[in-house]
């Protein structure tokens, strides 16, 4: 029987039962045999009315796969035996991790910063990066809150190597499914494991720890698993876990060490540069998850301009006085026009342009005063480039952002008001990277 106290091999002493799960028992215990004792933890497995072979095969794999392992963050294998008594038992002794599993610290309410998060998922990532270039190479198949550790040396631990595939064990072999539903992908249910399965595993786990819901209760559009609205985290670590959690396995991260790099970059994850805000930009820009707003300001009188000023002030002036006398004046009035607004509207003029979730608007403004409109459907909108205006000024098409959305362009920057070539670049990155193009 295991009770407390109980001393096996004339070595381990039962001292609390961590677990029971299906006939399983998972017990803290010491090491009675050198000095000073060690803590350690023993599996258990009955062999009982309710055993399967298939336990067996995993437990034993699980025994194998950490003897061959070498790495600080995963516990070291100590020995395995079997006890003959009333109840059978295979057992397998491994390090014990001081800690909580972080399952333990969501149910205590505790909510992680971002800065958290990304250490967690760094640690697990770097664990990944070695189990899965391993010879044969190694994917754990169940990583999940509860068997993550967070140790007294704030470094995250995995451990349960008991769903554990080794690329040599899965050729040819009849395939068993493991895993837990809500962080295994959904390939994995279907018997087909690779290194990305892991990935996804650690992009729900990600989620559970930022928004403290199971990634399960959480609701789903087209599979993927919508938990945006439900934290506050930057937009580059949202695009980062969306990336993971990508329910086809050709959008994720190929491996653990391309996923760890863009982490570290902060880099968009679909940008291979960053491209910063040019300076002297008076250009404003506001961003979260669910919106983006650019606002372009009026250019301003330049003191190049003054005397465009004064000139279309004596052409006026005079002309406005003549039609009183002469009508057909006003002819004369009106081809001042054409130059006037070429010097009014981008001196005056300013550009906002507010997208969300759902909608864009785009907003030209005068004084104030809206004077032009258009919208679109955010979702629609499927490439960002740098356009040309169809008109010409000094027999030179302008350039502009041009944004298409189906069978519709949406142009801006081009004329009123106008951007630098380093401007419309760096817009063109910002609303990219929020989209996610």
């Amino acid at each position: 029987m295991l009770e407390k106290e109980n001393i096996l091999q004339e070595r381990y002493q039962l001292k609390e039962k961590l677990a029971q799960n299906a006939g399983r028992q998972t017990w803290l215990a010491e090491d009675i045999s050198i000095q000073p004792t060690e803590t350690a933890i023993l599996k258990f497995l009955p062999f009982g009315e309710q055993f399967q072979w298939q336990d067996l095969k995993l437990f034993e794999r699980e025994a194998d796969i950490l003897q061959q392992l070498s790495h600080p963050q995963i516990p070291k294998y100590r020995d395995y035996f079997s006890i003959e008594d009333k109840n059978n038992w295979f057992a397998l002794v491994q390090e014990y991790i001081p800690g909580e599993s972080l399952k333990q610290l969501i149910e205590k309410r505790q909510r992680f910063t971002e800065e958290e998060l990304r250490k967690i998922a760094q640690d697990i990532l770097e664990i990944l990066c070695y189990l899965h270039t391993l010879n044969p190479q190694v994917i754990h198949r169940d990583i999940k809150p509860s068997n993550l550790i967070l140790g007294g040396d704030e470094r995250v631990y995995l451990i349960d190597f008991g769903a554990v595939q080794d690329s040599a064990a899965a050729k040819g072999a009849t395939f068993t499914v493991v895993g837990t539903y809500g962080y295994a992908p959904l390939e994995q249910f279907g018997g087909r494991t690779v290194p990305a399965s892991d990935l996804y595993a650690l992009g729900a786990t990600l989620i559970h720890l930022a928004t403290g819901m199971i990634p399960a209760d959480l609701p789903q559009k087209n599979m993927r698993i919508q938990f945006q609205d439900k934290v506050s985290l930057s937009n580059h670590f949202i695009r980062w876990i969306e990336k993971l959690t990508e329910p086809d396995i050709e959008n994720r991260f190929t491996s653990a060490s391309q996923a760890l790099q863009a982490l570290n970059s902060r880099l968009a994850v679909n940008s291979s540069s960053e491209i910063s805000k040019p300076y002297g930009s008076r250009i404003k820009l506001d961003k979260s998850y669910k919106h983006l707003d650019i606002k372009v300001p009026r250019v301003g009188i330049a003191f190049e301009n003054i005397f465009f000023l004064i000139f279309c002030l004596f052409w006026f002036l005079p002309t406005s006085v003549i039609i009183l006398f002469d009508p057909t004046a006003i002819l004369f009035w009106i081809v001042g026009l054409l130059p006037f607004f070429m010097f009014f509207l981008p001196t005056f003029g300013h550009f906002d342009i507010h997208f969300n979730r759902v909608e864009f608007v785009m907003e030209w403004k005068l004084l104030g005063k809206t004077y032009r409109q258009k919208t679109g459907k955010t979702s629609a909108i499927h490439n960002i480039t740098v356009g040309q205006t169809s008109y010409k000024v000094n027999d030179k098409h302008l350039k502009m952002v041009s944004m298409e959305a189906g069978a519709i362009k949406f142009d801006f920057g081009g004329f009123a008001p106008k951007l630098a070539d380093s401007e419309r670049v760096w817009l063109i990155q910002e609303i990219k990277d929020w989209l996610g193009i």
